[in-house]
């Protein structure tokens, strides 16, 4: 009875691949917010498995620790990251009972994704009886909620010419296109690359070429590939024109893709814009393309903020711009409670043995304490005689530590995804319906109020546009914004002019000790 009632037991609607009407709604709108503190060991569980590092250096035993901590915060995310991992054995041992729990749990949050995870367990069988009927109900109620992933996988299967069921492919091109437009306003990379190569087929050659470059700009190695051949051969999508140099950019791009498929570039049109226009110099080097491409974020050392022990009272104060040094000067010593301290500086109180989670927490919540020379170590308030033995840890005195060296870069920056760059020399914004004054990176925003602020409102929400030109419009993508509704913030970033007419792609990277300079 009990199993029943688990959700990947749920009552489904039966898949319909012949249906004529489909919700186009985003997933955005069903995600939760997310725990400040569990957030921040996501992040961390994505640095240490980074594709950015070789695969030998990427520690999944660190990030299942760190996914675990967040997934009792319920962060749905680490939730998933966390199943894949016990789906695969990574970093934990395989128990595929637990990733299907995992999933459930997420299910029970709304969250679309777990939805099509459901989907994928059901299909493989992996922890749960495998049945191709609930999988495909399992996708279409996450398509019809809003996960982009299960409209893009649908409308790839229902785009075919006639139904073959055998190889899970059906006619229903109508739908099919009304799947993969809906997750190509969501920035699906795979189904930017099935419509555009779909469209191509049709016949709508520009539009073709225009998804499958939104395709690239979303992350598509696939759509890459296309385009790398496509203008390296001067077929129909490259409007029969043979452009080597851009076939060569699609392809440098494809292969950087498919080593970090975590790439998102929004900035493209830096490096590689469409025809007709003529394509800024390029020294070679692949990483060039991917960091002129992907986003970038304002840095400067006005934005580092005082460190928390700055803000600390009493001993445990330590003057802004100085911090504990490495090593102790002097070298590790350790000395009990009701001694007296042999030498000044800061010392950390610590439980000797510490066994119970309440003893651990209590350890983890120290932080170092100024003793004077000859003064006495006493026992905090909330330590008995119970607690264990107690004693206090040497770590030095405070060093100076200069603006550049205590700048610590977003996130993203050590994955690869995203470029710290300097702000720029004027602040300089722009209403969508106007051109742009400048040329550069520029990044739009609406109105949170607005109703489809979550969808679009994204750290990868960023254009580079020449002066003169018109900001991209939403619209074109199936999102119903106006360009009215959006105000664009310049971030520089401009390609210079070169004697000879073209302009060289160039990458201004912040950079801590040159702003110090």
């Amino acid at each position: 009875m009990f199993m029943h009632k688990l959700p990947r037991n749920m009552a489904l609607k039966a898949f319909d691949p012949h249906r004529k009407e489909f919700p186009c709604n985003y997933e955005k709108y069903s995600e939760t917010p997310l725990n400040e503190e569990a957030e921040t060991w996501f992040r961390e569980g994505l640095a240490a498995t980074s594709f950015d590092l070789w695969p030998d250096d990427r520690d999944y035993v660190k990030a299942a620790k760190l996914w675990s901590k967040s997934a009792e915060e319920k962060h749905w995310q680490a939730m998933l990251n966390l199943a894949s991992l016990y789906i695969q054995g990574k970093g934990v041992g395989k128990d595929t009972e637990r990733a299907v729990s995992l999933v459930e749990e997420v299910m029970k949050m709304g969250i679309p994704r777990a939805f099509d995870f459901m989907g994928t367990l059901h299909i493989n069988g992996t922890g749960v009886r495998q049945d191709a009927t609930r999988a495909y109900a399992f996708w279409s109620l996450a398509a019809e909620m809003g996960s982009a992933d299960a409209q893009a996988y649908l409308g790839e299967r229902l785009n075919a010419s006639r139904d073959d069921p055998a190889r899970e492919t059906w006619g229903n091109k109508a739908l099919a296109y009304k799947l993969m437009e809906c997750a190509h306003a969501q920035e699906n990379g795979r189904a930017a690359s099935i419509l555009g190569l779909s469209l191509g087929l049709d016949g709508d050659q520009q539009r073709a070429l225009n998804i499958l470059h939104d395709g690239v700009k979303f992350g598509s190695e696939k759509s890459a590939i296309f385009l790398a051949v496509s203008f390296r051969a001067g077929d129909a999508t490259a409007q029969h024109q043979v452009d080597q140099d851009r076939g060569d950019r699609y392809g440098a791009i494809a292969h950087l893709l498919r080593l970090n498929p975590d790439l998102r570039l929004p900035n493209l049109d830096k490096v590689l814009p469409l025809p007709p226009a003529i394509l800024p110099y390029w020294d070679g080097d692949k990483q060039t393309l991917i960091d002129g491409a992907k986003p970038v974020k304002t840095a400067s050392l006005a934005d580092i903020k005082p460190s928390p022990a700055s803000l600390r009272q009493g001993r445990a104060h330590i003057p802004d711009g100085l911090v504990l040094p490495d090593e102790p000067q002097g070298g590790h010593l350790i000395q009990h409670l009701h001694t007296d301290a042999i030498i000044s500086g800061f010392w950390l109180a610590q439980l000797a043995k510490p066994y119970t989670p309440k003893q651990v927490a209590w350890n983890a919540a120290q932080v170092p304490m100024y003793y004077a020379l000859g003064e006495s170590f006493t026992p905090p308030e909330d330590i008995t005689k119970e607690s264990g033995v107690l004693r206090f840890h040497y770590l030095g005195t405070p060093i100076p530590k200069s603006l550049a060296e205590r700048h610590v870069p977003d996130w993203r920056v050590p994955q690869g995804v995203l470029r710290e760059v300097p702000v720029p020399s004027r602040e300089l914004r722009s209403s969508g319906l106007l051109p742009a004054p400048a040329t550069g990176i520029w990044h739009g925003t609406i109105d949170p109020a607005h109703p489809l602020s979550k969808v679009f409102n994204l750290w990868t929400r960023q254009a580079y546009v020449e002066e003169g030109q018109s900001f991209p419009d939403p619209r074109e993508r199936g999102l119903e914004i106006s360009p009215k509704d959006i105000q664009w913030q310049w971030l520089d970033q401009a390609n210079l002019p070169l004697p000879s007419g073209r302009k060289d792609i160039i990458i201004r990277n912040f950079s801590p000790a040159v702003s110090t300079n």
